[in-house]
């Protein structure tokens, strides 16, 4: 499992394409309202963090999917957001996302062979 994370429209996305050669189809995105790629079926989940804000409003368990499905698809790139800067917000809910998918990060970053950070379409190598 390879970890991308970056700021909003960072090029993180095409970065991991140019890089990897993996077409657009085999890529799953969770702010697309109609994804073109199933969950399972993907090489790559985009916009990460949009799923597991998902998952945490339909009442779901982002950490026992994605326990899940790295079991099944151990070679998955994961691409997110960050979502940690800034100020903490004032709605309970709201932190608790931004908590929750912060542990989620660091917890794949554990576990990934490779973590990168993309600046401005640059990656720069974190582990």
């Amino acid at each position: 499992m390879e970890l991308y994370i970056g700021g909003y429209a960072q090029g993180k996305l095409n970065y991991v394409l140019n890089k990897t050669g993996i077409p657009i189809s085999k890529v799953y995105d969770a702010a697309e309202t109609v994804p073109g790629c199933s969950l399972t079926e993907a090489a790559v989940i985009n916009h990460f963090h949009i799923l597991v804000k998902n998952f945490l409003l339909e009442g779901k368990n982002p950490e026992e999917f994605i326990r899940k499905i790295l079991i099944e698809n151990p070679g998955l790139i994961i691409i997110s957001d960050e979502v940690g800067n800034g100020i903490v917000p004032a709605d309970a809910q709201k932190r608790e996302y931004r908590e929750r998918l912060g542990r989620l990060l660091c917890n794949l970053a554990e576990k990934a062979e490779r973590v990168e950070r993309i600046l401005c379409g640059i990656g720069q190598k974190i582990k």
